[in-house]
């Protein structure tokens, strides 16, 4: 996973979890009902060689963070882009990336939530400060790595935190850095999608910027889609770790539509509404939950 970057929170699946706040998940999808299984007894060897493989990227990854804070932004920013396929690579997934985000500038980039190989994949695509609850910072070791990679915490407890955050993520942007988000506020299983929280939609107003949508699929082999990478519910991230490095022939999608240019949209409503309309599969899609 990307240093300074972490999924959205798991919640029980007992039915659609109502929040207490704009920033609180509302994904009804558990492992159990939603999510089927990569797993063979076959496999297991190269289930495990994937894991080690994965396990020395991570730390290779860690112990040059230092030396890569030391490169130019150009430079910079190839590596952790190298490194994050790297990731997603090692651990048997394969990778297909139509269209490229704008390489320079600010630019909030948005996607549906599936997955926590959603983090790299985007980071690919254009490193960003990632927006992470609150929580995350008190972790031991991923916190420490989290506020060090420049990750954007949030009160999701407190509505009257909401305008600082919005103003925070507006100043992150009005100073030129691209920020990366996932408006569900949770994670989905990928055969249904939740509501965007327009909250975020109001820093790009406020800043001017552009929004990229980016559109990430899972499939398996044969080309359908596949929910064996989703990361919902109580599910552990080891189980799914083990989950995906035990499947074979996964593929991940990650499409890019042109870009929301800034002024664009009169407001965050409809700003969030055309974005979650680019990141919508090309043909038949619902968002009902099965």
């Amino acid at each position: 996973m990307l240093p300074g970057a972490v999924p959205a929170p798991r919640r029980p699946a007992a039915g659609p979890v109502r929040g207490a706040s704009a920033w609180l998940p509302t994904a009804p999808c558990s492992p159990r009902d939603c999510v089927e299984s990569g797993r063979s007894w076959t496999g297991v060897p190269r289930a495990v060689l994937r894991l080690t493989g994965l396990l020395a990227v991570v730390v290779l990854g860690i112990a040059l963070i230092p030396p890569a804070g030391r490169l130019r932004d150009e430079p910079r920013q190839r590596w952790i882009r190298r490194w994050c396929l790297a990731v997603v690579r090692t651990a048997g997934v394969r990778t297909r990336i139509t269209g490229a985000a704008p390489p320079a500038g600010p630019v909030l980039i948005v996607a549906d939530h599936v997955s926590w190989l959603d983090v790299p994949l985007l980071a690919a695509v254009r490193p960003a400060r990632m927006v992470a609850k609150a929580e995350v910072r008190g972790w031991p070791v991923m916190g420490a790595l989290a506020a060090r990679g420049g990750t954007l915490f949030i009160d999701r407890d407190r509505l009257r935190a909401l305008p600082a955050t919005v103003e925070r993520i507006a100043g992150t942007l009005r100073g030129g850095s691209a920020v990366a988000a996932f408006p569900e506020g949770s994670t989905w299983c990928g055969r249904a999608r939740g509501r965007y929280h327009r909250a975020l939609f109001q820093a790009a107003l406020d800043a001017g910027a552009p929004v990229q949508p980016v559109r990430i699929r899972y499939r398996s082999a044969d080309g359908t889609a596949s929910t064996v990478p989703a990361f919902v519910g109580e599910d552990s991230l080891l189980a799914s770790l083990w989950r995906v490095v035990s499947a074979r022939g996964l593929v991940a999608e990650v499409v890019l539509p042109p870009p929301l240019p800034a002024g664009g949209h009169p407001d965050r409503r409809s700003l969030a509404e055309a974005a979650r309309k680019r990141t919508r599969d090309p043909g038949p899609h619902t968002a009902a939950h099965p």
